[in-house]
């Protein structure tokens, strides 16, 4: 079993350069750990070759959220690919994986992160009792595998993105240990403020 792993997901071909800046800066930082991308049917075999020489793509089927609704509440209807990330919890030839969305930017090297212990994510911005899923760290498990995805067909998201479905399902965050909550800095978004 290999340890540890960066994992992003390309869904389309929009996220591809964020992708690759993203696996450059954790390389430029030092970085030596595998990179993973999921990659789905919908990538150009042009944006699939400039990734495969960066980073290990795993081909993925594409998961959508069946919460239309929820999406169109948060005026982010592109986001019903993001069940797709669920499938990292399927590489079980790891032992840990620190999942970044691709348009995270990492201002330094970040391996750190990898002796987080499960499900560790850092606050989201607007509510704090719930966590981003844009940067967090996990065990990949078939049983959680297959949890999550029963989750995202009989329940959906309360968000319609995988955010909601993780919050709902990792629902215990809020009320671990401080050492499952990483800083807020790991993970601040553009319209952060406090």
């Amino acid at each position: 079993m290999t340890e540890y792993a960066y994992v992003t997901l390309v869904a389309t071909d929009i996220y591809a350069a964020g992708a690759l800046v993203l696996g450059h800066r954790l390389r430029d930082f030092g970085s030596t750990q595998d990179l993973l991308c999921l990659v789905t049917g919908d990538i150009s075999p042009t944006a699939l070759e400039h990734l495969s020489q960066l980073y290990k793509v795993v081909h993925v089927d594409t998961l959508k959220s069946i919460d239309e609704e929820n999406l169109a509440l948060l005026g982010r209807p592109e986001l019903d690919v993001t069940f797709t990330k669920l499938h990292l919890w399927s590489l079980t030839g790891y032992k840990k994986l620190v999942f970044l969305d691709a348009d995270t930017l990492p201002l330094r090297n970040i391996d750190e992160l990898f002796d987080r212990p499960n499900f560790s994510a850092a606050p989201d911005a607007g509510w704090p009792d719930c966590f981003n899923s844009g940067v967090f760290v996990t065990e990949p498990s078939e049983t959680e595998y297959l949890g999550l995805k029963k989750m995202a067909t009989e329940r959906g998201s309360f968000d319609g993105g995988d955010q909601g479905l993780l919050n709902s399902y990792f629902s215990n965050w809020s009320l671990s240990s401080s050492a499952h909550r990483l800083p807020f800095t790991y993970n601040t978004t553009p319209t952060s403020q406090y």
